[in-house]
């Protein structure tokens, strides 16, 4: 276990942080209506939920002139821009001038005891969102957080309006033809929507309009079974309290998901063995808790999720309680299996450091172990987790870290 301790240092007080630096597990996430919405941009969702926040931006002059002129430019491209899906996109993408400028006016209205400074004391760090910034000082941290935000509408509005390729192009696609007038269609009447309501905060129309996108496509992963804490999770968590984390070696259960390729197969023969594999450590009383983690994944737009499908399996076949089985249904990847878990370990109460057991089929386990910490690092900018001891050809243990907590700018189907 002494191994353990560098790495929690190294997690919780990155380079002589101090502890109110770091995310904090007491930390409640400001949700919105949207799902979808926290997820992706969570800066851009406190900017809209907190009210002096909000008040502060939109009595702002030079915040009101970027929202006229972005009204103005979408206007002009709902009038003009016909069939030209570009045309539409480049009216309610963020430039990078954009960007750079509305960093500055942050940057000028920003102080430690007013509204911004108690935004990023009291919400941007404790809530890990933006942990990868969390080493910066406090007025650059905020500006990263906006820029990464701008840039994930900038990334939503790319992928799925002007159709450009995503990270994982066989399953993440665009789901219309740009050639289609039907489409061009759908993309001026969502233009002109995100112009309604009351929707006066600088950023809201091009958010709104990303946000949208996602809609039409049927691209709101990042909200399936949410909220989970109140529904497919309750029961887990009622008993997360009651547990005595002492009696258990581990605790959770990992199982990454193995999506079927037909669309009319609910759980693949992978989910089922990966399934039997931890009911049989759980069985044998090495953690209180199994996470089941995939999402609507294989093939194409499928519409099973392999944690539901794999929680059904674990109850009704394998006998094992609801109350044992957290669900994690959006990873979308390997790593974002591993991270994803650690997110909820986090946000869950659990404690961070006992490990977790990763069970899977003997291919996948060492690719875990071998393999998967540089991909993750690569493709998320830090490793999720650390590897611990390997249990056998099918187990081994890893620990979280908070840098999971991490908001991914360019996967909007699992950020």
């Amino acid at each position: 276990m002494k191994s353990l301790y560098p790495f929690l240092l190294l997690c919780l007080f990155c380079k002589g942080l101090a502890a109110q630096d770091v995310p904090q597990q007491s930390y409640q996430l400001i949700k919105t209506r949207n799902e979808v919405q926290y997820k992706n941009y969570y800066l851009l969702s406190l900017f809209e939920q907190l009210p002096e926040l909000r008040k502060m931006l939109s009595t702002d002059t030079a915040f009101s002139n970027i929202y006229k002129s972005k009204t103005a430019q979408v206007n002009e491209a709902v009038a003009t821009c016909k069939t030209d899906i570009t045309c539409y996109a480049k009216a309610l993408k963020f430039t990078n001038d954009e960007i750079a400028n509305i960093g500055t006016r942050l940057a000028l209205f920003y102080k430690e005891n007013n509204p911004l400074g108690n935004l990023v004391r009291n919400h941007l760090i404790p809530s890990g969102c933006y942990a990868m910034f969390a080493k910066e000082q406090h007025k650059t941290l905020l500006i990263k957080a906006w820029e990464q935000d701008a840039h994930a509408i900038n990334y939503a509005i790319g992928v799925y309006v002007e159709g450009n390729k995503p990270n994982y192009p066989k399953i993440d696609s665009i789901s219309f033809s740009l050639t289609d007038k039907t489409f061009a269609e759908l993309t001026s009447a969502s233009a002109w929507l995100a112009l309604q309501g009351n929707n006066k905060l600088f950023f809201e129309p091009a958010m709104l309009f990303a946000l949208e996108a996602l809609e039409l496509n049927e691209r709101n992963e990042a909200a399936d079974y949410e909220p989970m804490a109140k529904g497919v999770n309750l029961s887990a968590i009622n008993q997360i309290k009651k547990t005595e984390w002492k009696k258990y070696p581990y605790s959770v259960i990992l199982v990454p998901g193995a999506g079927p390729e037909e669309k009319e197969v609910a759980l693949s023969p992978g989910g089922m063995i990966r399934c039997r594999l931890a009911a049989l450590q759980y069985q044998k009383g090495m953690a209180p808790f199994i996470v089941v983690s995939g999402g609507r994944v294989h093939p194409y737009k499928t519409k099973f999720s392999e944690a539901y499908e794999m929680k059904k399996f674990l109850m009704e076949t394998l006998q094992i309680p609801e109350s044992a089985i957290i669900m994690e249904p959006h990873a979308r990847h390997t790593t974002t299996n591993l991270r994803n878990c650690a997110r909820l370990m986090f946000r869950y109460g659990m404690p961070i450091d006992k490990p977790g057991l990763a069970c899977t089929v003997k291919s996948q386990s060492y690719n875990i172990t071998n393999l998967l910490p540089e991909r993750c690092k690569k493709e998320l900018g830090y490793y999720p987790y650390k590897n611990g001891k390997r249990l056998s050809a099918t187990e081994s243990e890893f620990y979280l870290n908070t840098a999971s907590l991490q908001i991914d700018f360019d996967e909007p189907l699992d950020p």
